[in-house]
């Protein structure tokens, strides 16, 4: 809603007024959307951090005192009480859902887990060693041809069952595209199991023994999924409602939103971070990398430190630390030495002046990358895990954005920097 105006001084002394529009928390914006019309000019913002791109009431940041909400509810309640399904519910819907609304949403989401055949056969057609981010993009996109009887945006029920079946299916989709890079056999999901159980059984089961599930692993996954759930119009997110505003169908934003989820600044940084701790080695180099990251003529950089929007601390970053605690400590696994070496840094750098002032801090993708790793879970595969987990984030947007009436075909303007008009020159003349 407006609730002022700001008052624009142009060239020549031209005076306009632009609505300044107020939202229930956060910055107000100056809706400048009839700015070009009037005075003939764009805006100028790359990378657009300074710039609204839309209305949403899906999920609140608070970068400068690190507030992390999804629905009006901050992020570390979800955490502590909730279930990823629930967050889910909530995400999609606007309210936690009762216990029968939950209930029934659960039951919706077990039955659609199994794939068509047709898709698991699309699987055969990739290299053995294809990335698991290349198949998963690959097959969301394919969706649309097995469920175009039921891709009608203005229909809220065609809606409601697009977002059931990602939510479903991409857990079924992820574990295919693992399976095939190890050498074996597709493992079908059970509805019996959770979420998250179900995720654990399809990754690791196989046909000739019983698998059983880890409660830690499953609730360490289920964590993960909730504070990855949404982040209000990151790059993917942004990526799904651009496609999405073309009317292009669902499946086809949602692909879209996952190949810009692949880029190494935006989904793969806790590959990164497992990489760059696998690099330092050692707890007595840590002071030599600490060095080389604050040499602006190194290219080392310290990797799952400091976030675009969180200019204080990552919310993220305390739950996710405590859950890789428990479980290392639950697993026993080997990669201690490594949490160890990730809880060292993490000290220094606190303590360091230079990360200090710039402020630099432990963001979420910093334990992740261990978590996964203790899991078992290979490090091409933790990009993946994180759109898991964002697919509801997405589903969500893209449903506000469909039913929103004001909506319009995302096109961004420019600054043309390129030659003035030039006449063509015959090629013997040139």
């Amino acid at each position: 809603m407006s609730k002022d105006v700001y008052r624009l001084i142009g060239p020549g002394g031209n005076e306009m007024e632009l609505p300044i529009r107020t939202g229930t928390a956060g910055p107000d914006v100056i809706d400048i959307g009839a700015l070009y019309k009037t005075k003939g000019v764009f805006t100028y913002d790359p990378g657009f951090v300074s710039t609204g791109s839309c209305e949403s009431d899906i999920t609140f940041i608070d970068g400068e005192k690190g507030v992390l909400m999804y629905r009006g509810y901050p992020v570390e309640q979800l955490a502590e009480h909730s279930s990823f399904l629930e967050v889910s519910y909530l995400l999609l819907h606007g309210d936690l859902p009762t216990a029968s609304e939950i209930e029934k949403f659960e039951q919706t989401i077990r039955r659609h887990t199994m794939l068509n055949e047709g898709m698991l056969n699309f699987f055969k057609g990739f290299r053995y060693d294809a990335h698991p981010m290349a198949m998963l993009s690959a097959v969301v996109g394919s969706m649309s041809a097995y469920y175009h009887n039921v891709m009608d945006a203005s229909n809220p029920e065609h809606r409601d069952i697009f977002a059931h079946r990602i939510l479903a299916k991409l857990p079924t989709i992820a574990a295919a595209a693992y399976k095939l890079n190890i050498g074996q056999p597709f493992i079908y999901p059970r509805n019996d199991l959770n979420y998250s159980e179900n995720l654990l059984h399809m990754l690791f089961a196989v046909p000739a023994e019983p698998y059983e599930i880890d409660e830690v692993a499953s609730e360490a996954l289920d964590l993960l999924f909730i504070l990855h759930a949404d982040h209000e119009q990151n790059c993917s997110t942004s990526t799904v409602r651009m496609a999405g505003s073309s009317g292009a169908n669902p499946y086809s934003a949602i692909a879209a939103g996952i190949s810009a989820l692949w880029g190494p600044a935006h989904g793969g940084a806790n590959e990164a971070v497992l990489e760059m701790l696998e690099q330092i080695g050692d707890t007595s180099q840590i002071k030599k990398y600490v060095e080389k990251a604050k040499d602006k003529s190194d290219p080392f950089r310290l990797m799952g430190f400091g976030h675009r929007v969180y200019k204080n601390f990552d919310p993220r970053a305390t739950i996710i630390q405590d859950m890789c605690h428990k479980v290392l400590q639950r697993l026993d696994r080997k990669d201690t030495p490594l949490f160890d070496l990730a809880q060292e840094l993490e000290q220094v750098a606190l303590k360091d002046d230079y990360f200090i002032e710039k402020n630099l801090y432990p963001n979420v993708d910093f334990y992740s990358g261990i978590i996964y790793k203790a899991l078992g879970i290979p490090t091409s595969m933790f990009t993946v895990m994180f759109a898991l987990g964002r697919s509801v984030g997405w589903a969500a947007h893209w449903r506000e954005m469909i039913a929103d009436p004001a909506a319009k075909i995302a096109r961004p303007r420019q600054l043309y920097t390129g030659p003035a008009q030039r006449n063509y020159t015959p090629i013997e003349k040139r």
